[in-house]
């Protein structure tokens, strides 16, 4: 109960909400000491503000690089010289017995190698493909997972599982939970912001939403054009004195609603309110990238164009300057307090025409990507902020066969038994490859890491004990890693 009901609470208000506190605190002392009751954990409030963690953080924000539709490990993070010596050749049946896929016809399909070179990068030698020189530069920064396996072979389960560790709808995403856990720093900004490129999400609003959690932890989406926050500015023929009186007016009736129902979402919508005044003196300055230099905007390449490129995935030509500008704010966000800042580009779901639209979206993601790497490091905020590259599954060592396209075999399956993805900064160990997947890069042959344990790593670096935080919904005490899970301890440092 916030000060301000108190002061206005009458004699019965008082006798019965303290009435109500002292059985519950009876309660609940009963509870746990039966083991009913989950530990404490964090406690957060609707409005942020800092929390304490389980123990010493290395990390206090996160740049989570989300690559929709999946990306080909075996073409860019996984080389893999035996499958270009078997190239047109069928794969083991004993590999592919009670699989399935979600396009391949397995009884015709053969191994595809990659045309793509390889080199090793950085004092670590980290090996990634020749498409990917400017993350490449930054290999002695990255730690390079490449056994990661998830149960979801389809895109929107599998981007579920990703954000949110569970392919069930409802779930908090990994930026909610760590806003639960932690609250914002910025009084200004939302805790968790979402940038999109490319083409749409295609799980839309579902993996960044915050679930049974309070609506205030919820990722705030800002728009590539126009107005960045949909009804953020003064609606046409009000005055700021206006609006002021209005929204000051809708607290007040808020309030007393909260005060009469309890319900604690209204306290996120009252604290919603008040942070998107805030957020129309904040966010203006923010997306105004004039104010950084003509060098900066060049190293992430904010102005550049597609010179020339076509795809039907990964979005059009304005695709590169969009996700180089979202980089670029990502940078410009953890330096004024954003606890989570998501980007998302799509689509990476390369079924054909494989070589044509990688090409298109490693020059689309990988200058603004080693640029922010190099930012960060430069301005000493890496060694604070986690930066995660992922996607829901890798695609398969197969070449895709579907009947639809006629016989003509130019891209990739999902798959989920084993890919790549990398994390860097923010406490992460780099230099290093984590795992290693067989010699047709089919599934792990050393070291596997499931999403739980990708999600229990991260939450680790942020000073949470990924068992600890739970939050109790209809009954049950529900985690970011679910019932499984543990911290991947060669990775953090």
């Amino acid at each position: 109960m916030d000060p301000e009901d108190v002061l206005q609470l009458t004699r019965r208000d008082f006798l019965v909400n303290t009435g109500r506190g002292a059985g519950g605190l009876a309660l609940a002392s009963l509870l746990q000491q039966d083991g009913l009751l989950a530990a404490a954990g964090p406690k957060a409030a609707p409005g942020g503000g800092f929390r304490a963690p389980h123990f010493a953080p290395k990390a206090k924000n996160c740049i989570f690089l989300y690559m929709e539709g999946g990306v080909s490990q075996v073409d860019l993070f996984d080389p893999k010289p035996k499958l270009t010596e078997l190239n047109g050749q069928k794969m083991p049946e004993s590999l592919t017995r009670n699989v399935r896929f979600a396009f391949i016809q397995k009884d015709s399909a053969v191994l595809m190698g990659s045309p793509h070179p390889f080199r090793r990068y950085g004092e670590c030698g980290t090996e990634m493909s020749t498409m990917l020189p400017h993350i490449g530069g930054c290999a002695d920064d990255i730690a390079l997972v490449r056994t990661l396996h998830t149960e979801a072979f389809n895109h929107h389960p599998g981007e579920l599982l990703m954000y949110c560790g569970s392919m069930s709808l409802g779930r908090p995403s990994a930026g909610s939970w760590i806003n639960y856990a932690l609250g914002s720093p910025s009084r200004n900004l939302p805790g968790y912001v979402v940038l999109t490129a490319g083409r749409a999400p295609s799980g839309g609003n579902t993996m960044f939403g915050s679930g049974f959690l309070p609506s205030s932890f919820a990722g705030v989406m800002l728009r590539a054009q126009g107005e960045p926050v949909q009804d953020l500015g003064l609606p046409e023929g009000l005055t700021p004195e206006e609006r002021h009186l209005g929204l000051a007016a809708l607290r007040d009736l808020n309030g007393m609603r909260r005060k009469v129902v309890g319900d604690p979402e209204i306290a996120s919508r009252i604290a919603a309110y008040e942070l998107a005044a805030r957020m129309q003196v904040a966010v203006p300055e923010l997306t105004d990238l004039s104010r950084e230099s003509a060098a900066t905007r060049a190293a992430y390449g904010v102005d550049r164009d597609a010179g020339g490129l076509k795809t039907q995935r990964g979005g059009g030509p304005e695709a590169f300057q969009g996700f180089a500008k979202n980089c670029l704010m990502a940078r410009r966000m953890v330096e004024r307090g954003v606890r989570f800042v998501a980007i998302h580009h799509a689509s990476w779901d390369h079924h054909n025409d494989l070589d044509t639209d990688l090409l298109f979206n490693c020059r689309v993601v990988d200058q603004p990507v080693g640029a922010l790497l190099r930012d960060l490091k430069e301005r000493g905020l890496l060694d604070e902020t986690l930066v995660v590259w992922a996607s829901e599954f890798g695609r398969t060592p197969l070449g895709e066969n579907r009947v639809s396209f006629g016989g003509r075999v130019s891209g990739r399956d999902h798959h989920p038994f084993a890919f790549s993805v990398w994390m860097a900064g923010g406490g992460i160990r780099g230099g290093q490859v984590h795992g290693a997947t067989d010699e047709l890069g089919w599934g792990a042959a050393r070291d596997p890491v499931h999403i739980n344990d990708l999600h229990a790593t991260m939450l680790h670096l942020f000073g949470l004990d990924h068992e600890r935080l739970t939050y109790r919904h209809q009954g049950r005490d529900f985690r970011l890693t679910d019932v499984a899970g543990a911290v991947v301890k060669p990775l953090v440092g």
